[in-house]
C-alpha cells in the first residue's frame, strides 16, 4: 500500500520536530508527507521542507477542518490517506504499519488509532480517552447500529487512514461546518456498506484540557454541524450516549478517588448540553 500521509498545520514549528523524528522511525514509511498551512507565522514551512515534506499554503480565513483536508486529499498521490494532527505524537514505530493493516481487507474502509492521554491531562480527559479509545479494537459496519447507536459512526481525524477510491466515491469531507467532519465522512462509508476498525494497537499521544468555556463551544459546534447534516439523526440519537458518558465518568472519578472533580464533572455536563441543544437550535 502507498500511504500518503496528510498534516494540516498552524505555527506549528514547538511540535513538528518531534513528530516528523517519530515519523522518520516508523517501520512503515510513507511514500509523502503532505503539510497544508493556515500562513503559519512561525518556523512550521521551513521544518516541515527541512524534512523532505510537501507544502501547500491557503490563508488563514479559509481554513475548514474538511475542506482544508479535502485541498491536501486532492494532491495525494497514494492508495491509502493518512490524516494526522500536528500535536498527535505517535507512541512507537508500529503506529503506520498497524494503523493500515486492516485496510487490506476489502470491506474496511477507514480505520482510526487509539488516542493516550500526555502526561499533563486532568482526570476527567484522562478518563475522556479511556472512555473513547479503550484496550479493545472493533470493526463497525451498519448492522452495528442498533447496538452502538452514534458510537458506531464515531471515528477521529487526528489519526485516521482511508482508502483514497472509497474516500472519493464518499464525497470527501463535508466542507461547510466547523466540526465531526471525520464523524460524518465515517456514516456515510458505514450506511453504504463499508465498515471502519478502531485499531487500539495504533496509538498516539493526545489529549486537551479543555476550559468549560471551551466545551460549551466545542459542543455548539458539534450540534450545529450535525444540525447541518440531519440525515444523520435517521440513523442515530447523540442523547443516550452523553447520559452513559457521564455515568462512567462519575464511576471513574468515585474508583480513583478524585472526589474534588464531582463538581466540575456537573459543571462541565451542564456546559456540554447547553452548547448542544443551542447549536441544535441556533446553529
Amino acid at each position: 500500500m502507498r500511504i500518503s500521509l496528510i498534516i494540516p498545520t498552524l505555527n506549528a514549528g514547538t511540535n513538528l520536530e518531534s513528530l516528523f523524528s517519530r515519523l522518520q522511525s516508523q517501520d512503515t514509511k510513507p511514500m509523502e508527507i503532505i503539510i497544508i498551512d493556515s500562513s503559519s507565522e512561525d518556523n512550521t514551512l521551513e521544518i516541515a521542507r527541512s524534512f523532505s515534506a510537501r507544502t501547500i499554503t491557503i490563508p488563514r480565513k479559509d481554513f475548514n477542518h474538511g475542506k482544508t483536508r479535502n485541498i491536501a486529499a486532492m494532491e495525494a498521490k497514494g492508495d491509502i490517506i493518512v490524516f494526522m494532527t500536528q500535536d498527535a505524537l505517535p507512541s512507537n514505530d508500529r503506529l503506520l504499519s498497524t494503523l493500515t493493516a486492516p485496510l487490506e481487507k476489502p470491506d474496511i474502509a477507514a480505520t482510526y488509532a487509539r488516542q493516550i492521554p500526555r502526561d499533563d491531562a486532568s482526570p476527567l480527559e484522562v478518563f475522556t480517552r479511556f472512555f473513547n479509545y479503550p484496550a479493545l479494537g472493533i470493526t463497525k459496519g451498519r448492522e452495528d447500529i442498533p447496538k452502538y447507536g452514534i458510537k458506531t459512526f464515531f471515528f477521529s481525524n487526528v489519526c485516521s487512514a482511508i482508502k483514497k477510491d472509497l474516500f472519493l466515491s464518499a464525497g470527501k469531507f463535508p466542507e461547510g461546518i466547523r466540526h465531526s467532519e471525520d464523524m460524518l465522512l465515517a456514516a456515510k462509508l458505514i450506511i453504504h456498506g463499508c465498515k471502519v476498525s478502531y485499531v487500539p494497537e495504533a496509538m498516539v499521544i493526545h489529549s486537551h484540557n479543555y476550559s468549560l468555556s471551551r466545551q460549551f463551544t466545542r459542543y455548539y459546534t458539534i450540534a450545529s454541524s450535525l444540525r447541518n447534516n440531519n440525515w444523520i439523526f435517521e440513523y442515530v440519537r447523540p442523547e443516550s450516549e452523553g447520559m452513559r458518558f457521564i455515568k462512567e465518568q462519575v464511576r471513574f472519578v468515585f474508583t480513583h478517588r478524585e472526589y474534588l472533580w464531582i463538581p466540575y464533572i456537573l459543571l462541565e455536563s451542564v456546559a456540554k448540553y447547553a452548547g448542544y441543544r443551542i447549536g441544535l437550535i441556533a446553529g
